[in-house]
C-alpha cells in the first residue's frame, strides 16, 4: 500500500475498504426478502416507470421508453409461461393480473 493511501485512510478514519462496506451494509435499511412475488413486483415497477406512469427514482421525472417497457412485459410473460404449473394460486393470479394491467397500459400509451 502506498503512503498516500495510508495517509488518506488515517485522515478519513477508514482502515480497510472491505470493513467499511460491511459497516455500511449493517447500518443500511434491510431489503425485503426475495421471493417470486417481490421479483415480479419489481419488474412491474420497472415497467410502470418505462411506461411513464411512475417517476424514475433516479431522476424524479416521468419518461416513457416504450420499447423497454415492451421488453419488460415480455420478460414477465416469459416467466409466467416458464413457471406455469409451479406457482400457487395467489402467485398465478398475481402475475396474470399484472400482465393484463401492463398490457392495457402499453396499448394505451402506444396509441
Amino acid at each position: 500500500m502506498t503512503d498516500e493511501k495510508k495517509k488518506d485512510r488515517e485522515e478519513t478514519g477508514n482502515q480497510d475498504p472491505a470493513t467499511d462496506n460491511k459497516k455500511t451494509a449493517k447500518t443500511a435499511s434491510p431489503l425485503p426478502a426475495i421471493n417470486f412475488a417481490t421479483f415480479i413486483f419489481s419488474l412491474n415497477s420497472s415497467a410502470l416507470v418505462q411506461l411513464g406512469m411512475m417517476e424514475d427514482p433516479m431522476t424524479g421525472q416521468k419518461v416513457k421508453n416504450l420499447p423497454l417497457a415492451k421488453q419488460t412485459i415480455d420478460v414477465i410473460s416469459m416467466l409466467e409461461e416458464k413457471t406455469r404449473g409451479n406457482l400457487d394460486a395467489d402467485e398465478a393470479a398475481m402475475i396474470k393480473n399484472i400482465l393484463y394491467d401492463l398490457r392495457i397500459l402499453y396499448v394505451k400509451e402506444k396509441g
